[in-house]
């Protein structure tokens, strides 16, 4: 396995953005018109035409862009190099930086695997054609993680209501926990709206809201607290910089999953890599068992994704693929 930076990776060969002669004219719901879903499970079909089917000499995988992406590269290390053996292809880590980007990527074909983060896996379904399948869990098959809105002690903010009339950060417009769970949860819960009732910034990054927090840049911030979890651990940050002031429902985490062309043969032997990969003593235990996770299980996005689905559609969310 070998590691390669943004442009070595946008370098590497592209599909044809043109729509597949299997696409013109088929169900497809809340799909982009590149794609299919005839069985209405609510994520691309593989191609039908083999031609419209690919098998890349190169896979490329990418992590949600929630941390520095060099930790990650090093956490996904040993299971890049299982998934390298059992494939017999070589796999590159792609460092995206956004998630804007990550999508980007695997819409026009430079992306192979990729773990999407909670908010963005609707838009990566349907302007993407990503195919989910897995997420990480504990051993009992526990999974998931909550949106808690902190601030730091000496803020003055002790409960939801002292945000009114101040600042508070969120990371991304397509992230679950660090944008749309917070703003669906404020509105119904307790009558504020960004813009009206508090002044929303955007941090980029779960990390970056959370140093926002603790360094006192910002007042509160509505972050994923598995994010949180890790970089206490990891002692980026202290547990005495930051108050949790709201603790939502658990929501599911980052799904792992292909793009929806490359040939059933292949995106089966990537589905074994995923769930024979031996946890124990690995690169990925070391990071991942922070949050308790030790396993990878089988999930459908129509089923684990519907109440991020709801939510999109309590913020009136569009899945435009423009």
């Amino acid at each position: 396995m070998i590691y390669k930076d943004l442009l070595a990776a946008t370098a590497l060969a592209t599909v044809a953005l043109a729509l597949p002669a299997s696409a013109q004219d088929c169900p497809r719901g809340d799909l982009d018109a590149r794609y299919c879903d005839a069985d209405g499970d609510l994520i691309a079909d593989v191609p039908t035409d083999a031609a419209d089917q690919i098998d890349p000499d190169t896979l490329v995988f990418a992590y949600t862009p929630v941390e520095d992406p060099a930790v990650y590269a090093t956490a996904w290390e040993d299971f890049l190099a299982y998934l390298s053996d059992v494939t017999g292809k070589e796999v590159v880590f792609f460092p995206v930086q956004n998630n804007a980007a990550q999508i980007e990527a695997m819409r026009s074909g430079r992306l192979h695997i990729a773990g999407f983060n909670t908010g963005s896996n609707p838009l990566a379904v349907n302007c993407a054609g990503f195919r989910p399948f897995t997420i990480m869990a504990g051993e009992d098959g526990s999974f998931g993680y909550e949106m808690e809105i902190i601030t730091h002690p000496d803020s003055g903010i002790s409960e939801v209501e002292g945000i009114r009339g101040g600042q508070l950060a969120f990371t991304s417009e397509t992230s679950n926990s660090g944008f749309k769970a917070p703003s669906a949860i404020l509105k119904a819960d307790f009558d504020m709206v960004a813009g009206e009732d508090f002044e929303p910034v955007f941090s980029g990054k779960h990390d970056n809201s959370i140093l926002g927090v603790a360094n006192k840049d910002y007042p509160a911030a509505a972050v994923a607290n598995s994010v949180m979890q890790r970089m206490v651990e990891r002692e980026v940050v202290t547990p005495d910089q930051i108050v949790s002031i709201y603790t939502s429902q658990t929501f599911p985490t980052t799904a792992y999953g292909t793009a929806y062309n490359l040939t059933p043969a292949l995106q089966e032997s990537i589905r074994q890599a995923f769930f024979d990969f031996d946890w124990e003593g690995s690169s990925l235990q070391e990071e991942f068992e922070k949050n308790g996770e030790a396993q990878f299980i089988e999930i459908t996005y129509e089923d684990k994704w519907d109440v991020i689905r709801k939510i999109d559609a309590a913020n009136e969310v569009s899945y435009s693929c423009q």
